[in-house]
């Protein structure tokens, strides 16, 4: 399971997971992605559950980026436990997740294939999500600048 070597803070606050995502919002290194659409905490074993599900479907074909790293420690107290006596032990780890951030990653694989299997992996998280090709820079009507298009009227 994916957890970081060390940390500042052996326990750490529950935070709150308000707005959308403003960085990881886009498909960087390979040609098709998984966006999340709401907001949770993907915890290690669903990363990792996810990711043995794309691998498996692919067959050695292609490469598989993840983009979010469970860097946040959970705590739990122990069942049937008193009120009180502090904050319980770090039992798991989780990743943060914003609507719109791009969890998984795929390149070198047709798109049919991009597409079941983050089908697969979307089954193994507890969020929806959306399949997401990469943005193409080479389109000629995102490249017109504002100026041009007053130029035309």
């Amino acid at each position: 399971m994916l957890m970081p070597k060390r940390s500042k803070y052996r326990r750490v606050q529950r935070g709150r997971m308000k707005g959308k995502a403003m960085r990881g919002n886009t498909v960087s290194n390979g040609d098709f992605g998984l966006m999340a659409l709401e907001p949770a905490w993907i915890t290690s074993n669903q990363i990792e559950a996810a990711r043995i599900a794309m691998t498996r479907y692919i067959k050695r074909g292609g490469q598989v980026w993840i983009k979010i790293f469970p860097d946040k420690p959970v705590t739990e107290k122990p069942a049937e436990t008193r009120m009180g006596s502090g904050k319980g032990s770090p039992e798991y780890w989780v990743a943060v997740v914003k609507p719109g951030r791009v969890m998984f990653e795929m390149g070198g694989i047709s798109e049919e294939n991009a597409k079941e299997a983050m089908r697969l992996a979307s089954h193994k998280l507890p969020i929806k999500c959306k399949f997401v090709k990469r943005e193409t820079t080479g389109n000629a009507a995102s490249q017109k600048s504002p100026a041009a298009s007053v130029e035309e009227e």
